[in-house]
């Protein structure tokens, strides 16, 4: 998160106003804290698509084929995407306390813009290798693009409204999933780009829309939202009890509703061969779109998380704070490693260059079948690649920190 100068709006405002200037600093650590842990977490999952024998064939949390230290390998890592996605809302508000509302919406606008192209042109290169640019996989990166353009606009309404607007498109997305617009055509990829998965063919070209965001932009509002408990003039202990609480009721209500399959996910948790079994089938919730139980699923531990991490960090969390610090700059250059490291895996297991310079995702080329190592050889690869990037990021870090007021491109980062 960037260091940024905080004021608070006065408690149970219903108008949200951003003053011009701030009258005090902090460094709300946790947040970064709890960033660098998602950030590393989310390399497993990515060093996984690339090098595990398994993901070219199903998928980890298929009951049918997993096991469960696979499934747990690939679950945890659902943590992830809601996590970026909540904490930039919780910064966005932040910024908007420093900035103003007008010049927040700008740079979530700008922002916006950038995150999508950076998803589609850079990350879109780093993915494939391939400059003719096939194939376009819409990921979280640009539906966080999406998010920051939709709540640019959406910081102008009144207070309780936007809290409405954000509760409203987390709970209630599922009413839609019954609803398909068929065919290869702009209403459909514009219905899909809101809340159904799909793949599209323009030409040349194949989109893969992976993260539809009508349930996104919800839960960015909501941290934007929440992003008062953080104001200086906050009371910390009250902010950690209210963290603490709001954490354990979704925690509860994730269970409640998943328990008698009430409400909030597509697909029904069902008794299994084992018992083991059977709790992988109760996590085994939806992420694409992330349905209610998805997020009640993840949000809940997030804010117990920040609830019990307000602590003085120690010098290994520092590191891990390093990670958070720098999520877009790690975020584009674990994707690329993660490929190059693949390309010398696939030489030395006697495949071709051009194997892995790829027209479809990783898992979905057919010349990488029977390619692939065992989860362990993953494990290893995964710890390899976050030393080797810590160096790298701390570097960085200490490059933005010393020209980010003279370089206003380092705040895209």
């Amino acid at each position: 998160m960037r260091n940024i100068f905080l004021t608070a709006n006065p408690p149970g405002a219903a108008a949200i106003s951003f003053p011009g200037t701030a009258t005090s600093s902090q460094r709300i650590e946790s947040i970064d804290l709890l960033r660098g842990v998602v950030m590393i977490i989310m390399a497993l999952d990515h060093v996984r698509d690339y090098f595990h024998y398994d993901a070219f064939y199903y998928s980890p949390t298929d009951l049918s084929h997993t096991d469960t230290v696979l499934f747990f390998t690939r679950w945890i890592t659902h943590f992830c995407a809601p996590v970026f996605v909540f904490l930039a809302g919780i910064s966005a508000y932040l910024y908007g306390i420093k900035k103003g509302r007008k010049a927040l919406s700008v740079f979530l606008f700008t922002r916006g813009i950038w995150l999508i192209l950076a998803e589609l042109f850079i990350l879109g290169f780093f993915r494939t290798f391939n400059p003719y640019f096939p194939y376009y996989n819409l990921q979280v990166i640009a539906a966080i693009g999406i998010c920051m353009i939709a709540l640019s606009v959406i910081i102008y309404l009144n207070w309780y409204l936007i809290i409405g607007i954000a509760l409203l498109l987390i709970t209630a997305h599922n009413l839609l999933d019954g609803v398909h617009i068929s065919g290869n055509n702009l209403p459909a990829f514009f219905w899909s780009l809101l809340h159904d998965v799909n793949h599209f063919s323009f030409g040349r070209f194949t989109v893969y829309v992976h993260y539809p965001v009508l349930p996104w932009i919800g839960l960015m509002a909501a941290g934007f939202c929440l992003g008062k408990l953080y104001g200086p003039y906050y009371d910390p202990v009250k902010r950690r009890k209210i963290l603490l609480l709001a954490g354990v009721a979704a925690v509860m209500l994730f269970i409640m509703l998943r328990a008698g399959n009430f409400y909030g996910d597509a697909a029904n948790w069902t008794r299994q061969r084992n018992f083991m079994f059977s709790i992988l089938s109760f996590l085994n919730v939806t992420k694409y779109p992330p349905s209610l139980l998805y997020i009640l699923m993840t949000i809940g531990p997030t804010l117990i998380f920040l609830a019990i991490s307000e602590k003085a960090l120690n010098k290994f969390k520092m590191r891990i704070v390093i990670f958070g610090r720098t999520a877009m700059f790690y975020y584009l250059a674990h994707i690329l490693f993660i490929h190059i490291f693949a390309v010398v895996a696939a030489l030395l297991s006697g495949y071709k260059l051009e194997d892995m310079i790829l027209s479809t995702s990783v898992n979905d080329s057919i010349s990488l079948k029977g390619y692939g190592f065992g989860l362990t050889t993953v494990y290893f690869i995964w710890i390899g690649l976050v030393l080797i990037l810590y160096p790298l990021c701390r570097s960085f870090h200490q490059y933005k920190m010393r020209n980010q007021a003279s370089h206003r491109w380092l705040s895209y980062f």
